[in-house]
């Protein structure tokens, strides 16, 4: 039993590695800031999470599950609070958008001045067009 505890572990641990290497391959490969952010935050979860479960299959105990639970409840709430300061630090420095974003929904927040009192997510097209308010 224990053997195929450890070889379901490994298996787990390297689902967990390929993930990482997608998203590294994803980094080099994606078009903008925001894309890249989404690759380094999901391989940021899920991969550590595969890893992690990985570890408790190796070492199967309370304690073990204790430590590797807060672990990875640390690094859930880190990448996700990590990855969204990042992303709004690109877009509040200006980062190029790529050219097939249709929308941006934060354009609006700052902008109080203008008399259109549309929901702010009102960049996005209804029908399908993608007007002049929608590219950058």
């Amino acid at each position: 039993m224990n053997d195929v505890m450890e070889s379901a572990g490994d298996t787990v641990m390297f689902v967990g590695a390929l993930v990482f290497l997608v998203s590294a391959i994803g980094m080099l490969r994606l078009p903008d800031v925001y894309s890249r952010l989404s690759a380094l935050t999901i391989a940021g979860s899920l991969s550590t999470g595969l890893v992690i479960i990985g570890l408790f299959l190796h070492q199967p105990s309370l304690g073990n599950a204790l430590k590797l639970g807060l672990a990875l409840l640390i690094q859930l709430v880190t990448t996700a609070v990590g990855g969204s300061a990042m992303a709004r630090a690109g877009y509040l420095i200006g980062a190029p958008r790529n050219k097939h974003t249709l929308f941006d929904d934060l354009a609006v927040e700052g902008d109080h001045g203008g008399g259109d009192s549309r929901h702010p997510g009102y960049s996005r097209p209804s029908n399908g067009e993608s007007g002049p308010e929608n590219r950058t």
